[in-house]
């Protein structure tokens, strides 16, 4: 894969102009040690002195597929792709990565199957916004090392815009609150849980509809916490419906209650704003149904 700019200040060094543009010093590293860097048509050395104008050309190596990683041909629901990203609605039941429980068909099992398919240049999928097995939604996908890199300081910058939908036991009574209360593991389970040793975290919501027995939040997080959304519902007394782990009540719905509504981000590459949104699934729309008719 080649990337090119053109030199349009002075600056003082190859390395300098690279990390302006993103480049990370690991990924400048790798790309000392196997890729290539071009000055005006011509092959070069780090060490090159930059002068404004000059246009700067880098390739990387084809990022080859793990070997210990199986493929999975199971379909993948593509939202959005191109030469750097990929988005995909992560369908509930199926995790993100391989784990000692499944290491045949994750959704990274199948990134990797549906790449081959394509005949990719790079088939290592960099997973930049996980999610639980049984949440579903929106999950985006660097498709080379540069790209990684520059989500990754997106990220880092809290220039990533997540938001969330669920449904939480209860009546919320506020339409709009941060729930900010650190979080830590659980000793005696697997569950986070509310603790002043903990971690920071916020939790913004706005609430979208209200039923006799749960209320519908639009959600954004401001950390990214493990088991964030759940756990801050559940320590309000409101968990998520179906989420067992959290104490929530088991109705209407055989998993807890949250999508992975949308994400917002402004592409570096391109400079373009991106949007992207998934569809709610039937078990979803099944249980708003449940609960307009109780």
């Amino acid at each position: 894969m080649e990337l090119d700019w053109q030199v349009k200040e002075p600056v003082t060094s190859l390395k300098r102009f690279l990390t302006n543009q993103g480049i990370s010093h690991r990924v400048f590293s790798d790309l000392k040690q196997q890729g290539t860097i071009r000055v005006n048509g011509q092959v070069t050395t780090p060490a090159v002195t930059l002068a404004v104008g000059d246009h700067v050309a880098v390739t990387f190596p084809p990022e080859t597929a793990d070997e210990a990683v199986a493929v999975s041909h199971e379909p993948i629901t593509v939202l959005f792709e191109n030469r750097d990203w990929l988005v995909v609605d992560k369908p509930a039941g199926l995790n993100v990565v391989p784990g000692p429980a499944n290491r045949t068909d994750t959704l990274v099992n199948r990134i990797k199957g549906y790449w081959e398919a394509e005949h990719a240049e790079n088939l290592v999928p960099h997973i930049l916004t996980r999610l639980d097995r049984f949440t579903s939604g929106v999950v985006w996908v660097a498709r080379h090392r540069l790209a990684n890199s520059l989500a990754s300081q997106l990220q880092a910058a809290h220039q990533i815009d997540k938001r969330y939908l669920a449904v939480v036991g209860g009546r919320l009574e506020a339409d709009h609150a941060v729930i900010d209360a650190p979080l830590a593991s659980d000793p005696t389970g697997y569950n986070q849980m509310v603790s002043p040793t903990g971690k920071p975290a916020q939790t913004e919501y706005w609430v979208q509809q209200r039923f006799a027995t749960a209320t519908v939040v639009a959600v954004k997080l401001h950390t990214g916490r493990t088991h964030q959304i759940r756990a801050h519902f559940a320590s309000l007394g409101h968990p998520l419906l179906g989420d067992a782990l959290y104490d929530g009540p088991v109705t209407g719905i055989n998993r807890q209650a949250l999508q992975a509504l949308s994400l917002t981000f402004k592409d570096p590459f391109t400079d373009e704003q991106r949007q992207f949104t998934s569809e709610l699934p039937a078990d979803w729309q099944t249980l708003i149904h449940q609960l307009s008719e109780e």
